[in-house]
């Protein structure tokens, strides 16, 4: 029973590339250059679960992107071709792409005259809206925190509710993040689970 199982997802796999390439007909669906290792790239922030999400990319186009490198303008001048792609993926990577080359006349001008299903520009802006409306946790120093850090006061501090003063040095293991507040996490001091601002501890390295 393994065995089948590993053969049906590993053919399901190879059923996706093989629709991927029929698609883009072995060509980038960017740059339209030809390539024989096209990859299949997720349009963020979807998965690959689905061919519908993803965009067949050459080795240059994928390399420039997950490196975030626009600083050739030129060579993305492809995307004035990309954007008019019949594929929603293609379209909403063309999109996003243009975007963080606006500043470029022949960027602004495509995005301008382009018109695109307010579900596609959605999905293009959607990364970059969830990275804005994100709540970022930093320590005293800046660090940033995450879920299960350690931290170490850098002050006394009063304990409200309890009887105690949690003196400067007090370590607090695996603190939680207060999630629609930066400045606040949540930590056990002496069995007591309190709220401490973030200004008064650092992270433990």
């Amino acid at each position: 029973m393994k065995n089948c199982l590993q053969d049906k997802l590993y053919f399901c796999i190879m059923a996706l590339n093989t629709q991927l390439q029929n698609r883009s007909n072995n060509v980038c669906e960017i740059c339209s250059e030809k390539d024989d290792n096209l990859q299949a790239y997720a349009v963020p922030p979807k998965n690959d679960d689905t061919i519908d999400n993803v965009v067949a990319l050459c080795s240059n186009c994928l390399g420039k992107i997950t490196a975030s490198d626009f600083t050739d303008s030129n060579y993305w001048r492809c995307l004035t071709g990309s954007i008019w792609s019949e594929t929603p993926a293609v379209q909403a990577l063309s999109y996003k792409l243009l975007g963080k080359l606006k500043a470029e006349e022949w960027a602004s001008e495509t995005l301008d005259s382009v018109f695109l299903d307010e579900a596609i520009t959605d999905w293009a802006n959607a990364e970059d809206e969830m990275a804005a409306n994100k709540v970022v946790h930093k320590d005293s120093f800046g660090v940033e925190l995450e879920l299960g850090d350690t931290v170490i006061l850098t002050q006394n501090l009063n304990v409200k509710g309890a009887n105690f003063i949690a003196p400067k040095g007090t370590v607090v293991r695996k603190i939680r993040l207060v999630p629609d507040n930066a400045e606040q996490i949540e930590g056990k001091i002496e069995g007591d689970t309190i709220v401490i601002l973030t200004k008064y501890v650092r992270k433990q390295a």
